[in-house]
Formats: C-alpha cells, sequence, structure tokens
C-alpha cells in the first residue's frame, strides 16, 4: 500500500515544467507535496521511490495544467487515505506484486489479469484496485479493499471490479420488450449505467391507442420514448419522466381534435408548446405558490425541479402515418440507422446538441441578449451551463430579484454576477420529422450525452449493425430470435459507412477515448443481449476488460471525471406479427418478473 503512495507522489514531481497565461514557469509539485506536509507527514526520500522513466518535458495550455494538478492532488490523497486505513498503527504492510508495475503504464492493459495465481510475495487478502495519476488511470494491487460503514446506506467498497461483476453491474438496469403491435415497431431496448449518486438520468416509454374520435382517422398507436438527462441534481429529470410525455399528447390530441391532418408545423407546435407550458409550471408557478404560501416544507418540494434542471429528448411516432418526430432541448442525441444499397448502415442525426458550442445557438443567444459580451463565454450560457435549452435551471430564468428573494426566505441559488435580462435558457425545443422505413429494418438510438462524449454517430450505428449481424447469425429460429432475420447482413468490422457530412458544429466529438489514452481502433465486442447495454460496455472500453471494470469501479463523485451518467435506448422498427402485446424479453431484462410492459 506504500507503494500506491509513493506512486502518486512521484508522479505529481515529475510533471512537466507548465507556462501560465502569465508566461511564467509553475511547478505544481512543491503545491501537491505541501498538501502532504500540512497532514503531519514527512516528505519522502526520492531513494525510498522504485525508479520510472521520466515524462517527457512539454509546455500545454493552462487549463490542461489545472485539470493535472487536481488528478495529481486527489490521486495522492487516495493513495495516502489506503495506506493509513490498513497501516494505522504505523507499522508498513507488504508490498505490491512486482507483476502490478507492469500495469502502471498510461490507460489500461488489455491483457486478462483475474486468473493471475497469487505469487509468493502476494496473500490472499491482495485485490485490484484503480489508481488514479497525472498519467491516467491504471490497476494495481492493493491490501485488501478500502472500505467505510456509512449511516444509512449500507457498507462501501472501493476494490477493483471482476470482469463477472462488472457485467452485472452493466446488465442491472436493462430492460427489452417485444412490441407486438404489428404497426412498425418491433423491439425497443434501454439500459442505465449511473456515474452520479443517485443518477441524475431518467426515462420514460408509453404506447397511446387512439380512436376514431380524433381526427376522424382509424385507431393508430402514438408511440413515445423518451430520456432525461438532469444535473445539479436529480429532481428535474424524474419530474419529466412523470409528466412530460402526458403534457405533450394533451397538447396532440388538442391538434388532431382541432384538424383532421394536421401540417407539420402544426404538430411540431404542439410538442413545443407541450415542453414549454410544463417549464413554465416548473420555473415560475412554483415560485408564485411558494411565495403565496409562505411555507418553507412547500418550498421544499416545489422549488427543487426548478433549482436543478435536466435536457429532454422524446421521440414520438404516428404509426398511421409512419412519420417520427424528435424534440431536443439540451445536448441529448437520437440518431437514425438505416441499410444503404452497399449492405452497409449510414448514421442520420435527428437531432443538434444545443450548447454554447453550437455557432447557430451562440447567434440566437446573442441575437436575444444584444450588448451582453458574456452571454456566451467559454461556450456555456453566462460562463456557467452548457446547454443553452434546458428544463429547470431557474436561476438562469428568474429575475435577480425572484432568485435573491427565494434563497432569502425559502431555498434558492445565487444568481450568476453576469445576469442582466433573463430568461437565458429556455425549454422550447427544436424539432425534427423523419418518415421511417419499417421495412428497411430501420433503427434509432436516443442517448444522454454520455454516451456521445464516448462514441461517434458512426461507432454507434456500427456497434448496432455489428450486434443486428452477431445475433442474426446466433438465431436457431426461436420467436425470442427471429425478428432479427430481416436485419441480416455479413460485415467484417463495423458495418457502417464513414459520414462525409462535417458541417453540424452543435455535435460534440467523442472526447473520452482521448482522456482515457485509448489508441487501438479494433476495441469492440459482443457480448450481450441487451442492445443498449453492447454500446455502453464498448463505449466504456469493449475488448479491453480492464478499462471497463476499472472506470466501472470508480465510486461517485470521483466517476463522474471520467464518465457520466448513461442513459440508452435504441428501437427497432420493421413488419412484425400482430398480436396486440407488449413481451418482456427476459433474455435482455434485468430482472424480468419486475419489469412491467409500457402500453
Amino acid at each position: 500500500m506504500r507503494r500506491v503512495a509513493l506512486k502518486a507522489i512521484r508522479t505529481a514531481r515529475q510533471l512537466p515544467a507548465l507556462r501560465s497565461t502569465r508566461g511564467s514557469i509553475f511547478q505544481p509539485s512543491n503545491y501537491v507535496l505541501k498538501a502532504r506536509y500540512s497532514s503531519g507527514r514527512a516528505p519522502i526520500p526520492k531513494s525510498s521511490a522504485s525508479s520510472t522513466s521520466p515524462l517527457q518535458t512539454s509546455v500545454i495550455p493552462a487549463s490542461m495544467y489545472w485539470r493535472r494538478f487536481g488528478l495529481a492532488f486527489v490521486s495522492g490523497l487516495v493513495g495516502y487515505g489506503a495506506w493509513y486505513t490498513y497501516n494505522g498503527d504505523g507499522t508498513l504492510a507488504q508490498e505490491a506484486s512486482p507483476t502490478s508495475s507492469v500495469q502502471q503504464s498510461r490507460g489500461f492493459s488489455t491483457s486478462t489479469i483475474y486468473s493471475t495465481p497469487i505469487g509468493p510475495e502476494e496473500t490472499a487478502d491482495a485485490r485490484k484496485a484503480v489508481i488514479v495519476s497525472t498519467e491516467g488511470l491504471y490497476t494495481d494491487t492493493i491490501e485488501g479493499p478500502i472500505s467505510k460503514d456509512t449511516d444509512d446506506s449500507g457498507r462501501k467498497v472501493l476494490e477493483m471490479l471482476t470482469p463477472e461483476q462488472a457485467t452485472s453491474k452493466l446488465r442491472r438496469n436493462e430492460e427489452s420488450y417485444f412490441v407486438g403491435r404489428g404497426k412498425g415497431v418491433v423491439r425497443y431496448d434501454v439500459v442505465q449505467i449511473p456515474s452520479n449518486d443517485p443518477i441524475e438520468d431518467d426515462h420514460s416509454e408509453k404506447i397511446i391507442e387512439t380512436n376514431e374520435a380524433i381526427a376522424g382517422q382509424a385507431p393508430s398507436d402514438w408511440m413515445f420514448w423518451g430520456v432525461f438527462d438532469g444535473h445539479s441534481g436529480w429532481t428535474t429529470s424524474a419530474k419529466l419522466r412523470q409528466v412530460l410525455i402526458n403534457y405533450v399528447a394533451r397538447e396532440l390530441n388538442s391538434t388532431y381534435q382541432a384538424s383532421p391532418n394536421p401540417s407539420t408545423e402544426a404538430i411540431e407546435a404542439a410538442m413545443k408548446t407541450g415542453f414549454t407550458r410544463l417549464d413554465n409550471e416548473i420555473v415560475h408557478e412554483s415560485a408564485q405558490k411558494v411565495m403565496k404560501g409562505n411555507s418553507k416544507l412547500v418550498a421544499a418540494e416545489l422549488l427543487a425541479p426548478a433549482l436543478s434542471g435536466s435536457c429532454a429528448l422524446l421521440s414520438f411516432y404516428d404509426t398511421n402515418t409512419g412519420l417520427l418526430r424528435v424534440a431536443c432541448t439540451g445536448d441529448s442525441r437520437a440518431i437514425l440507422g438505416r441499410r444503404s444499397d452497399s449492405g452497409k448502415w449510414t448514421a442520420k442525426a435527428l437531432s443538434v446538441d444545443q450548447t454554447g458550442s453550437n455557432q447557430d445557438e451562440e447567434a440566437r443567444m446573442r441575437k436575444l441578449h444584444p450588448g451582453e459580451d458574456h452571454v456566451i463565454r467559454n461556450g456555456r450560457v453566462l460562463g456557467g451551463l452548457e446547454p443553452t435549452r434546458a428544463f429547470g435551471d431557474a436561476t438562469y430564468k428568474w429575475t435577480r430579484q425572484v432568485s435573491e428573494r427565494l434563497k432569502e426566505s425559502f431555498f434558492g441559488r445565487t444568481p450568476s454576477s453576469l445576469l442582466r435580462t433573463p430568461q437565458y435558457v429556455t425549454a422550447e425545443p427544436v424539432v425534427t420529422t423523419t418518415k421511417i422505413q419499417p421495412e428497411s429494418g430501420d433503427f434509432v438510438v436516443m442517448a444522454t450525452d454520455g454516451l456521445w462524449e464516448m462514441l461517434s454517430n458512426e461507432e454507434v450505428v456500427g456497434l448496432v449493425g455489428q450486434w443486428i449481424d452477431k445475433h442474426s447469425a446466433d438465431s436457431n429460429g426461436n420467436s425470442a430470435s427471429s425478428w432479427t432475420k430481416m436485419f441480416t447482413a455479413s460485415q467484417k468490422g463495423l458495418p457502417v459507412e464513414t459520414s462525409k457530412d462535417d458541417s453540424n458544429s452543435g455535435k460534440k466529438a467523442p472526447i473520452r477515448q482521448r482522456q482515457w489514452g485509448v489508441t487501438e481502433s479494433d476495441r469492440f465486442v459482443v457480448e450481450d443481449k441487451n442492445v443498449a447495454t453492447h454500446l455502453v460496455r464498448n463505449a466504456l472500453g469493449g475488448k479491453d476488460k480492464d478499462m471497463v471494470c476499472a472506470l466501472l469501479s470508480l465510486p461517485a463523485p470521483y466517476s463522474r471525471r471520467y464518465r457520466d451518467d448513461l442513459t440508452v435506448e435504441v428501437i427497432f422498427f420493421g413488419n412484425g406479427p400482430k398480436s396486440g402485446d407488449i413481451i418482456v424479453n427476459k433474455e435482455a431484462s434485468a430482472s424480468a418478473n419486475n419489469v412491467k410492459t409500457k402500453l
């Protein structure tokens, strides 16, 4: 365990000289060591640390310096905490196995390390652990897990998950359904992986049967799928899960009642109205009720969804028209996968990430708030919030007077010093309309931005195509798997065409692979029955089981530095059998007995 602490300090001391924005040379190792001295521990002589190859000296931007300094500092604390926990009497723990030094390279080892027998210098209590250093993440052996007893949620243990435990964690929240409505949708899969505790993402699905009373049309199914990416808390996304589909369906019902064949513009306007009416209730009506009721108990309940925030991505499929409407507020994303004449899949974005880095969104914001140079600063609203459209986030929507009154008398947050002319953030979505081709085996992937930080649109579509090919080949004709035959094609690698359109300035690039030090291109596997779980596994490392296990081992809130909450939903379109039922796909659902169908 002492080696863990020494490694953390040693890598911090070997940081290259960094140039600040003022042009001076700064040595961060002094600050790390000073923090160590303040804990009462003497500095560790260089001779006590095993030799390592020095990092190459280079000049990097100041923003990168602050991130690396933070990691060095935290890694020192992690190492020291582990040493102190198991050596509180001042005695030295047994050194980690010599084999662990092989795994201390940048990134993760791709070798299988869990079947290695215990050597003569190791003990039966040695465990795999995730170590964070300035060079990235790596795995090492420690003497027993770091643990803590808590007063309300049991025992917390920090140790490296085995591949089996990682798979169990990946599949814990997966759901899958066969849709036997015979109206263009045959299946949908969903999974969630938390990084925050509790998870701030949420999701909702609903199928509404219409009748001839609506616009005099033949009975139809209105199918909805929604993913909600919460931030600064979970309450706003939970509110959206409970009521957003109902708000939108109510507006759609009014629109269809008013016109036998409403236009695309009318339907899109109805969806926008459903979004904005709900947000007005969350943000403004709640504030009015709190000030009128003058009760902190009422304020605690009503203001929580207003003070936190959430992006929203909602898809609406009308089985009569075969049109899919995607309403996007924020930076979650939907993409369409469609088979091309070449036999490969193509990826088409059905939404645009609405952040301060999107040139169109920045132009819109500057037009609404002329003369405010900092309305978008560093790609964020007033330098703080990344999405330019969101539910909640009331401090960007209330006047300064309302925010200060609520904070003084009830609960609230201090508004930005740059706030001049609210509201700066809107919940009004951008809506797109796409004609679905069930006969071509179209599919749609909806996911919160945690997935798109790890994989590109083409990789996601290619991975779904790879999964379809694998399960089509494994199909033995039973009813649970024969549906995949309509998608079958034999390909090597990811069966997807490279996109030629790089004009979407609002699309985030996947940055996590670079952060983790991943360079291997052939890193994907097919191991899961649930296609949403398949996407998440490959986003977290795929073939590199060490990486998958390490990323899933990191506890909240520290895991948030390396991965976000993940919610992924995949909808398969096709001309399947008409039984009228929604059936739980037990082999791709975590707790089939507890999963309820959505109708």
